[in-house]
């Protein structure tokens, strides 16, 4: 996979489309496992349901467990506006996750700005990439907790 250009991904629907289809193909095709910029990252196929369409789509993510929370974050590599996936589960907290060749039915909940401050911090000790994306936009960027239904 060649280095890919998340400006132009967070700007370009269609780029950012294509490149999530063949994230998730690598993804099914390698139990979980991907390459590139993503090899060695824990990565996980979160389905939502549009907010507007009522479609099923599906957003490979980075996710990390800390303090025993699985934790997807709405970097969208800093960009100034958060990805579709968050306005999809404001809307309904309800989605399904593929994980490795497991999935499942997950509860997302969104971390009210006391407790995503301070998991920002731990995530930023693990993943310092995201201190850079928090610089690049004044948007907070959500932080969302999965459990499983």
């Amino acid at each position: 996979m060649t280095e890919i250009d998340k400006s132009k991904l967070a700007s370009d629907v269609a780029a950012l489309t294509d490149f999530n289809r063949t994230i998730v193909e690598e993804f099914r095709a390698n139990g979980g496992k991907v390459g590139g910029p993503f090899e060695g990252g824990t990565l996980l196929i979160l389905h939502t349901t549009g907010a507007k369409s009522g479609e099923s789509r599906l957003s490979p993510l980075a996710y990390k467990w800390i303090d025993g929370k699985m934790i997807i974050f709405g970097s969208y590599a800093g960009a100034d506006r958060n990805p579709a996936w968050v306005h999809n589960l404001r809307a309904d907290a309800r989605a399904h996750v593929e994980i490795g060749s497991d999935t499942y039915d997950v509860t997302a909940r969104e971390l009210p700005a006391g407790e995503r401050e301070a998991m920002y911090a731990k995530i930023i000790d693990v993943v310092p990439v995201f201190a850079d994306y928090q610089a690049k936009t004044s948007r907070v960027i959500p932080l969302f907790e999965l459990t499983r239904a």
